[in-house]
């Protein structure tokens, strides 16, 4: 999958954002899903799809919430997803497939901010690789049949450069000592972006075709703000007022800017029969595997060679459906 992993020259650029990725297109008859679309990047992706005309269905754990964010954005529905609840995944899955609705393009985007101290959903998981990854790959196996039935679909994971920075706990994936928050958050980005070659791998014959996109580092959003503001001064995220400092050259960005690289694996025909690969900066990232700290002038996030391995990514889409077997047991 290597061959793949090579910038293909889109003419976009950091700075790009998600209406001038669309550039006028018309996506009348598209039917798309986003997770978490109400808040930050997610929300801009679904204003400038359904400003394109797509029809967007919006999941969300609290749909009231979600529709009072989505308040003046025609062509949006919201349904109940909880991806930590396998319960739920299912019922919103379901109720996709009655309504005989095709799946265009799923855009995986909801993610857990890192928890100070390890937690765990009602199976005993670790609640970030549970909700970053394994409850979208629960999601996406559930939308297969309206995915093809689409004559043509792409899958969307939204990753972090956070992927650089870990690659799969092979032998204790829910941190069962040693929690790290951070390397807790790293694998499941890692997770987000072996999903995607993964699923290129199975399904391109469907003509479904996986992309792990990176959209940089939208401060504002809850998944970045968590840290607080002490951390994001010293990474070079805000100034002394508290306000963003925008410089998309170094993957700082504005959420219209971050939603970019989303719109662009969602829709860009300069992508039709290339799968499997990691974006930023709206086109395929180089890949670079030298070691490179995160500065306040840095913020390295281009691809690594653990995060695309084909060996790797076969190995994780086998551990998440024998994890997607195993039965509850214990309460949350």
């Amino acid at each position: 999958m290597t061959h793949r992993q090579h910038p293909i020259g889109s003419g976009f650029t950091a700075a790009s954002t998600a209406d001038e990725i669309l550039g006028g297109r018309d996506l009348t008859g598209t039917h798309v899903i986003v997770t978490a679309g109400h808040a930050g990047i997610g929300r801009e992706a679904t204003r400038a799809l359904t400003k394109a005309g797509a029809s967007v269905t919006v999941g969300a754990r609290h749909p009231e919430r979600a529709r009072t964010a989505l308040a003046g954005i025609e062509g949006v529905e919201v349904g109940r997803l909880d991806l930590l609840d396998p319960a739920s995944i299912d019922a919103f899955t379901g109720h996709w497939q009655a309504s005989g609705r095709p799946l265009h393009i799923l855009i995986n985007c909801a993610g857990l901010a890192a928890p100070a101290t390890r937690e765990r959903d009602a199976r005993g998981y670790e609640v970030q690789f549970a909700t970053n990854h394994l409850g979208h790959f629960q999601l996406t196996l559930g939308l297969l049949p309206a995915l093809r039935a689409a004559g043509g679909a792409r899958v969307v994971n939204v990753t972090s450069g956070a992927q650089r920075l870990s690659d799969i706990r092979w032998d204790d994936p829910h941190f069962d000592s040693g929690y790290d928050a951070i390397m807790a958050y790293a694998q499941s980005k890692t997770a987000n972006v072996l999903f995607a070659v993964e699923l290129d791998r199975r399904w391109a014959t469907d003509k479904i075709h996986g992309y792990a996109v990176h959209p940089g580092v939208v401060v504002g959003t809850a998944l970045n703000s968590g840290v607080g503001q002490d951390d994001l001064r010293a990474m070079g995220l805000i100034d002394a007022a508290g306000q963003p400092i925008i410089d998309p050259e170094r993957g700082k960005k504005t959420p219209e800017q971050g939603a970019a690289t989303l719109v662009f694996a969602a829709t860009s025909p300069l992508l039709d029969g290339i799968g499997g690969v990691y974006l930023k900066d709206s086109d395929i990232a180089p890949l670079d595997d030298a070691p490179r700290p995160v500065t306040a002038d840095s913020i390295p996030s281009e691809a690594m060679s653990h995060s695309i391995d084909p060996n790797s990514a076969v190995r994780l889409w086998e551990l998440s459906e024998q994890l997607l077997k195993a039965p509850v047991r214990r309460a949350r």
